[in-house]
């Protein structure tokens, strides 16, 4: 399989945390380590980061928050997180910008297709946060989205299992890792690999979903080689 020109990576917040409140500062090297190896490629990054280690807007909703005001709170957390991984990744000499779904001056650019694609092309990673910039939605779908936009070859979703299992792995020891399926047959099985709106974007849109161990030194590099790694969701 040939090696990806442009990838939308679509990070976790609870990865960044490591399993913690706030960042975990190995874990975030981990991560931009495996980002300048694809950089270094000439692969064009885009990432999607959400916010769940700082504050998750359908937490808030549960406790009696309106869902819209939790919602808006999750997209500055996940600005926060591209502002740390945009952080990172200049100090580990790989050039980023943030642009953002939600407008915050002097922060990140406000979220412009052309710009993102001439930042992306001058081989900046360009970290989006903000989500959609719309409540009810999950950074899933942002990252579908945001897929969409940039003509990515590949959606990846950086996880904390190997790919994608018949049951879940952990609860189930017969469960099996599907090295490829249809996002039909992952629909009809129920395969909560993404959110149904993110699910519906990337078929429509016939954009190919990897969901891989970010974990794993050097997954991500073999994901974008083409290599056997995690399991490949195509339209």
């Amino acid at each position: 399989m040939a090696q990806a020109r442009r990838i939308l990576l679509k990070l976790s917040g609870e990865a960044l945390g490591a399993d913690a409140f706030g960042y975990h500062a190995e874990t975030l090297a981990g991560f931009v380590g495996q980002i300048r190896e694809v950089v270094e490629l000439g692969v064009q990054v885009g990432i999607v980061v959400g916010g769940g280690n700082l504050f998750r807007g359908a937490t808030g909703a549960l406790s009696g928050m309106d869902r819209a005001t939790a919602d808006s709170m999750g997209m500055l957390a996940t600005v926060m997180n591209a502002l740390a991984l945009k952080d990172a990744l200049v100090r580990a000499g790989v050039p980023a910008r943030v642009q953002t779904a939600v407008a915050i001056t002097h922060v990140g650019e406000a979220f412009e297709r052309d710009t993102a694609l001439r930042h992306l092309e001058s081989g900046s990673v360009v970290i989006f946060g903000g989500g959609t910039g719309n409540p009810f939605f999950t950074t899933d779908t942002a990252a579908a989205l945001r897929g969409a936009e940039i003509g990515a070859d590949l959606l990846l979703k950086a996880t904390k299992v190997d790919g994608v299992y018949t049951a879940d792995p952990k609860k189930d020891a017969t469960a099996t890792r599907y090295a490829s399926l249809s996002f039909d047959e992952a629909i009809r099985n129920n395969l909560a690999v993404l959110d149904t709106a993110a699910f519906a974007l990337c078929r429509e849109q016939k954009l190919p979903l990897v969901v891989f161990d970010i974990f794993k030194p050097g997954a991500l590099k073999r994901v974008v080689m083409g290599e056997d790694e995690g399991t490949r969701v195509t339209p």
